[in-house]
């Protein structure tokens, strides 16, 4: 579907291009690491400034890759699928908020935060599964009493979409696969995006 992850942000660029033209007062809000690259190319097709926020899942205790939470620097969402043990959960991502904190304040150097105060808010990543970190994004960034928050990604499944439907003012998906197992399958080349990357892509913006 996708060569890599530039070639997925200028065809989501264009696909945002032609539905606003015009947007004034907006930003371009990528997830690190992976939609960070993403949200360069939507930035720099739209005119936009480029801002991150910095998730993190809670991986189970048995299985640390299969998350059933998810963390921001003040919001928590835990999966409806799952019932885990809350105390655990919370001692977690007490741990996952400072590790968000030292992130972004490595990807931001000096750079303030963007106040998304009445701002159009362009959510991007390199693509979705279960989606627990963008919404868990999403709630984090209806604090800052944004005016529009549009999410838009290159690729995720059917009941992902219908949830974020509910949820955002409006949502691009290039491709929604249900035969969906993961986001890189999807890309030829989805190699890690590192934290230099992520900085010298900040650094443009």
């Amino acid at each position: 579907m996708f060569r890599d992850r530039k070639d997925a942000g200028q065809k989501l660029a264009s696909e945002l291009e032609a539905k606003y033209p015009k947007i004034k007062n907006g930003v371009v809000l990528a997830l690190p690491r992976g939609g960070v690259v993403i949200g360069s190319e939507v930035a720099k097709a739209l005119n936009l400034p480029l801002d991150i926020i910095v998730t993190r899942k809670i991986g189970a205790p048995l299985n640390p890759e299969y998350a059933i939470a998810a963390v921001s620097e003040h919001e928590m969402i835990v999966s409806p699928r799952e019932n885990p043990d809350l105390n655990y959960v919370n001692k977690e991502a007490e741990k996952e908020r400072r590790e968000i904190q030292r992130r972004a304040k490595e990807y931001r150097g000096q750079k303030p935060k963007i106040d998304l105060k009445n701002q159009t808010v362009i959510l991007v990543d390199d693509g979705l599964a279960t989606g627990l970190t963008m919404e868990v994004a999403l709630r984090e960034v209806r604090q800052k009493n944004p005016r529009q928050i549009i999410l838009a990604v290159p690729v995720a499944p059917p009941e992902t979409v219908e949830n974020f439907k509910r949820i955002v003012d409006d949502i691009i998906v290039l491709n929604i696969e249900p035969l969906f197992f993961a986001v890189g399958q999807f890309y030829e080349d989805f190699v890690a995006v590192s934290d230099k990357q992520v900085k010298e892509y900040l650094r443009d913006f």
